[in-house]
């Protein structure tokens, strides 16, 4: 186990998915951290990484300062911009996800299977790093569970994503889906609850409402606590839209069946994702029905922390 006294210097982007990664991470390596949000000044903002002039220069130095700790810790290919050129030999760098530059740039990669990698610094896991423990499922599914009593068994839990450049979750996809549910809860006699993401937009979230609540379904309102935990924790089986690498890898986590909604759009790393999810067995395509069937948790995120320790000799 790590030295708790151990401190790790943490920088993504303001994204919920590369944070969650990094945290992710930092839990399961025990280590204390020190969040960094990067918010690179305009007009670098506006284009990719590959571009900056150099990531210091782009960084806010408010952001940066001081540039201390055991480790530096990076999600995403800005992160990896910045922690090629604060890495020092006193200070090593782990890079999350594939870091387009010249891996001996980094003391450890964790990167994806699809990325091709391969080397004596790099770590490939099967899903994304988060935040999902036993211990985390049971402290949550303690606390919702008088929530969710009353619904149906077995218990649906879904979640839904957004459009974000690849994907599309219009008003039209968002009455298909809420559609199938619909059908679903009514055929299949189960109790459905959901959690709408930050991307899901207002008139998503609307349909999906109108669609389902008169059905019995429990539809977060985005007031209060996210129940999403607790929806992990206690669900039979669980839906999710595929455009999140993340939702879906938390979802795979806790040993129930996944179902993989389609939605418009097309990205290769993400199709990649949930194609080897589905190879696996350990998700299928919702075609509008429950289904069943014998799975295990998959979370790679306690290997991915054993390889950090090892990596770095903790």
């Amino acid at each position: 186990m790590a030295d708790p006294a151990k401190l790790a210097l943490v920088f993504t982007t303001d994204l919920a998915g590369l944070r969650a990664q990094a945290q992710g991470l930092v839990e399961a390596a025990s280590l204390q951290a020190d969040y960094r949000i990067m918010r690179p000044r305009a007009p670098w903002s506006l284009v990719s990484p590959k571009l900056w002039p150099g990531a210091r220069r782009v960084v806010p130095a408010a952001s940066l300062a001081p540039p201390t700790g055991d480790v530096l810790i990076g999600c995403g290919g800005a992160a990896a911009r910045l922690l090629a050129e604060l890495r020092r030999p006193e200070r090593p760098a782990v890079i999350i996800q594939h870091p387009r530059l010249d891996p001996a740039r980094f003391d450890l990669i964790i990167t994806a299977p699809h990325d091709g990698l391969a080397g004596r610094n790099v770590f490939v896991a099967r899903t994304a790093l988060h935040r999902i423990t036993p211990s985390l499922l049971a402290e949550h599914a303690a606390r919702w569970a008088p929530v969710f009593a009353e619904r149906a068994r077995p218990l649906v839990a879904v979640l839904i994503g957004g459009s974000n450049g690849r994907y599309r979750l219009n008003d039209a996809t968002a009455r298909s889906l809420a559609a199938d549910l619909a059908a679903m809860i009514q055929r299949d006699h189960v109790g459905l609850v959901l959690t709408p993401s930050r991307r899901t937009s207002a008139s998503a979230r609307a349909i999906l409402t109108e669609a389902l609540a008169p059905l019995g379904a429990y539809i977060w309102d985005m007031q209060g606590e996210n129940p999403y935990f607790g929806m992990l924790a206690l669900a039979d089986a669980i839906i999710v839209t595929a455009d999140s690498v993340s939702m879906v890898s938390e979802a795979v986590a806790t040993g129930v069946p996944v179902l993989l909604a389609r939605l418009p759009g097309r990205s290769v790393r993400i199709g990649a994702f949930m194609d080897d999810m589905v190879a696996r067995g350990r998700a299928r395509w919702f075609a509008g029905r429950l289904e069943s069937w014998s799975t295990d948790p998959l979370n790679d995120t306690p290997a991915a922390a054993e390889a950090l320790r090892h990596c770095l000799g903790w």
